[in-house]
């Protein structure tokens, strides 16, 4: 008959000891298109505007956002649905979009992310000059 041990981090062994890869989430994520450009959101529940980075490089968009969930002093989780407390995403954008243009909002753990067409795929009207 085997016995058998928990170990705990502090059981480990300087040499031994190593960070735990940190797992993220994928957000859900709406894309919404119209003429002049689209809009994002992304639900990223317990993220603070500290706690979010947003990037364009090239043609890539990328969300990082760290989420606060406060766990009252002295307690500790016993079970948890939701281990991770970090979201990650990334997009492959379109040339047409201008990147360094867009807008963000978050609010009630939504982002709402703005990216605009650049001027040259905006639809344009056309004036009619008399003969």
């Amino acid at each position: 008959m085997s016995t058998s041990k928990e170990i705990t981090k502090q059981d480990l062994q300087p040499q031994q000891r190593r960070e735990l890869p940190q797992r993220s989430i994928r957000p859900n994520v709406d894309i919404l298109e119209d003429e002049t450009g689209i809009t994002l959101r992304a639900d990223l529940p317990g993220v603070t505007k500290q706690g979010l980075d947003i990037q364009v490089d090239n043609e890539t968009l990328s969300i990082d956002g760290k989420a606060e969930i406060d766990t009252p002093e002295a307690m500790q989780a016993l079970y948890a649905d939701v281990c991770a407390t970090r979201y990650q995403r990334s997009f492959s954008l379109s040339s047409e979009l201008d990147g360094d243009k867009a807008e963000a909002n978050l609010k009630d753990g939504v982002l709402s992310l703005r990216i605009p067409k650049r001027e040259q795929y905006q639809p344009r009207k056309i004036e009619i000059r008399n003969g």
